[in-house]
């Protein structure tokens, strides 16, 4: 059998069995959606965010590109961004980087052309602005995962640096922002930083200072 036709009848078992949990599921989805939470995260296929957060249909709004960029030129994401505070009014925006990134890997190791390789540039300027501690990590693994570290603080930072956020902030909506990274190795992700409306931006500490210790994030999980 095609492996897509296994796709819709996956679907299709996947209808029947909420349909027989809850009678009205299609029905109420079809009201329209209020979600808590804008996703932006990236576009590998063994990162799944509803899956691994267990979150229903309806309940996150959902943002993906190659390595969770942040770009001010990027009108898809600029307009998923001002739909989601502006018109559905999240809570929560959350840049998610995981490690063992194949885009982030291909902005530090190059290689690459065409389109993906004019999309990494803003990941190639995060490696720039921290080569120094980039340099000084003591394996390749150590060096990557790092940069995935620096690459969500930078992306959250760019977010909060949005007009559509900046003007939520000035009008005292309830807005947060999350830079998370999801460890592929365990499943588990580890939060490294939080942005809400009394955050100065300018202020905002080299990474090495602002990402959590270890012990910091497991009292915090």
């Amino acid at each position: 059998m095609k492996n897509y036709k296994q796709l819709l009848l996956a679907n299709r078992a996947w209808a029947i069995e909420l349909v027989e949990e809850k009678p009205d599921f299609f029905e109420r989805q079809a009201h329209g959606q209020k979600p808590e939470f804008l996703w932006i995260g990236c576009s590998d296929s063994r990162v799944s965010p509803e899956q691994m957060t267990m979150t229903p249909p309806g309940g996150m709004f959902l943002h993906r590109n190659i390595a969770n960029l942040v770009n001010h030129d990027d009108l898809n994401l600029m307009s998923v961004l001002q739909y989601a505070v502006t018109v559905l009014g999240v809570k929560h925006l959350i840049v998610c980087g995981h490690y063992g990134c194949g885009g982030v890997k291909a902005a530090l190791d190059g290689g690459t052309t065409g389109p993906v390789d004019d999309w990494l540039q803003t990941a190639r300027n995060v490696a720039d602005d921290h080569w120094e501690e980039l340099g000084n990590q003591s394996t390749p693994e150590a060096k990557l995962n790092r940069f995935v570290e620096f690459n969500v603080r930078d992306q959250l930072v760019n977010l909060a640096r949005t007009a559509t956020v900046q003007d939520a902030f000035a009008k005292k909506q309830d807005l947060w922002l999350h830079g998370w990274v999801y460890d592929i190795r365990d499943g588990r992700i580890k939060p490294l930083m939080e942005i809400d409306r009394d955050t100065t931006l300018e202020a905002v500490p080299h990474p090495r200072r602002v990402l959590l210790s270890q012990d910091e994030i497991r009292a915090a999980l």
